[in-house]
């Protein structure tokens, strides 16, 4: 009987690694404590656990407060609009002022699964891009098969979002891959650049300045090549620098620096 062709160790480089969006809190208590270890093991020094839901802002929270290799987000994602009040709305502005608290996020619009009416989601997607100014914050944007409409909402908030933000797991068109660049977005891309298929984003791989490139898993979803099949996490982001290095036709380590410069630049900058 042939055995099994055994999938290749993790890769470890010397330039360490920032985990721009993933959802720490679906993880129990042990596997948390587990996949932050063996991160850690991987290179992988700051992770940004993103917030989704009414009801999993208080998780964030005291998750980015609970380790200081990780920090959080406040924000309603398309899929939930229909849960957000204004109330919600507030909570996610007072929040902004929590130090472990980095964007506004992660909101945007979702055309594909239509979970929440799309006016809803719209609406949502405004309100929340205003907390993002009124705030000085960044945001973190997710949009599926809404290119148009997110490019056009987007275009209403840009030039008052000073600190822009990323269009994280960035499958769209290159027309808003162009647009979203030109206004000083940054684009977020995971393991999706490993899948086969994914010619499309590899192709905005390519058309990403260095200076605009986020590295990103969404664990525990996306895993990417050779682990498809099993749960995402931040430990694998290795592979997704080694593929998005390939495209760019770059060493490795220069792929992670600039990711690293560009994350740091968008979520921790510099007083003024």
């Amino acid at each position: 009987m042939s055995k099994k062709k055994a999938r290749r160790g993790i890769p470890r480089f010397q330039h360490p690694i920032f985990e721009t969006h993933c959802h720490l809190d679906y993880l129990e208590a042990d596997q948390l404590t587990a996949t932050l270890e063996k991160s850690a093991a991987c290179g992988v020094d700051r992770i940004i656990t993103i917030a989704v839901t009414p009801g999993n802002l208080d998780q964030v929270l005291a998750l980015a407060n609970s380790n200081p290799r990780i920090w959080g987000t406040q924000g309603i994602h398309p899929h939930e609009a229909e849960e957000y009040t204004d109330a919600v709305g507030e909570l996610i502005g007072q929040r902004m002022s929590e130090p472990r608290i980095l964007a506004v996020g992660e909101i945007g619009l979702d055309y594909y699964y239509d979970h929440a009416d799309r006016a809803v989601q719209r609406r949502v997607f405004e309100s929340q891009l205003q907390i993002a100014v009124d705030t000085d914050m960044p945001i973190v944007v997710h949009t599926r098969e809404a290119d148009e409409d997110t490019q056009a909402i987007l275009a209403n908030f840009s030039s008052s979002l000073k600190r822009k933000g990323v269009i994280h797991s960035f499958t769209s068109g290159l027309p808003l891959a162009k647009y979203c660049l030109q206004e000083g977005f940054c684009l977020g891309f995971n393991g999706i650049t490993t899948f086969n298929q994914a010619d499309n984003v590899r192709e905005v791989v390519d058309a990403t300045p260095l200076d605009q490139l986020l590295l990103e898993t969404d664990a525990p979803y996306l895993t990417p090549v050779p682990y498809r099949g099993k749960t995402n996490a931040p430990y694998y982001l290795p592979f997704i620098a080694e593929k998005v290095a390939a495209v760019k036709g770059i060493d490795v380590e220069q792929l992670l620096a600039a990711a690293w410069r560009n994350s740091m630049a968008l979520f921790f900058p510099e007083p003024s």
